[in-house]
């Protein structure tokens, strides 16, 4: 159990190693470009609308103006808060290696290599997208048998457990790609080695879990995980 809640407060710790120098260029640029697609999303969406009703509710529709903004509005924050973890995993993705590199470098204050900062962003994008399409081939295979869990009576009880759980997992395994890819373990051996830490991977994963289902929170919650990642994989996990 100590191991659990130990790997729950690294997803927590990220916090401290987010707005540190050499680190927080990292956590800006993904954010910043997140942002601004979300904010150009909803400005065309307002501008969508307001041509809808200044074209078509007029006369005696136009009292449905009052309920038409509101309700676009209720739309527009749902869709930001189920989503923007979606878009920012996307957008983050490709620095996040390097987040965890700045953010090991601080922990431990040794350069790992040199390797070319964001010079090297084709070459991140790609690797990003490789591995992204390994750890969702993983998640797809283990899903799906889950997933039917759902209709199978007494068993179907137990399936929003198990897919907490499972959640769980795959966010750790998620987050700690960042920091073990830096040092060329592939994800096979990535997830040896988290089922040797399997309480501190749960309780890391649950962590990051929750960070994401915090509104405004869960928009940096993928720099603090990270970061979180890159400190229990120097404290805890990586070999001495």
């Amino acid at each position: 159990m100590g191991d659990f809640v130990s790997g729950f407060k690294y997803a927590i710790k990220g916090f401290s190693l987010i707005l540190k120098p050499g680190v927080r260029l990292y956590v800006i640029i993904p954010l910043l470009i997140n942002s601004l697609l979300f904010a150009g999303a909803l400005i065309y969406g307002a501008h969508l609308v307001n041509e809808f009703i200044n074209s078509w509710l007029t006369g005696w529709w136009e009292w449905l103006r009052w309920l038409l903004w509101p309700l676009f509005v209720i739309v527009a924050l749902t869709v930001v808060f189920f989503c923007s973890s979606i878009v920012a995993n996307l957008i983050a993705a490709p620095f996040n290696g390097f987040l965890a590199e700045a953010a090991e470098v601080h922990i431990t204050g040794v350069k790992l290599s040199d390797t070319g900062g964001l010079s090297q962003l084709p070459a991140q994008v790609k690797k990003a997208i490789k591995s992204e399409f390994k750890k969702f081939t993983y998640f797809a295979i283990r899903a799906i048998p889950l997933f039917f869990l759902f209709f199978i009576p007494l068993i179907q009880f137990t399936a929003p457990f198990l897919w907490f759980l499972f959640g769980a997992w795959l966010l750790a395994l998620e987050y700690m790609d960042y920091p073990m890819g830096n040092h060329g373990i592939i994800f096979p051996e990535q997830r040896n080695a988290m089922k040797a830490k399997r309480q501190l991977a749960f309780g890391f994963g649950m962590g990051a879990l929750v960070l994401t289902l915090i509104p405004v929170i869960n928009f940096i919650a993928i720099p603090v995980a990270v970061c979180g990642a890159t400190k229990m994989w120097v404290e805890r996990i990586r070999p001495v």
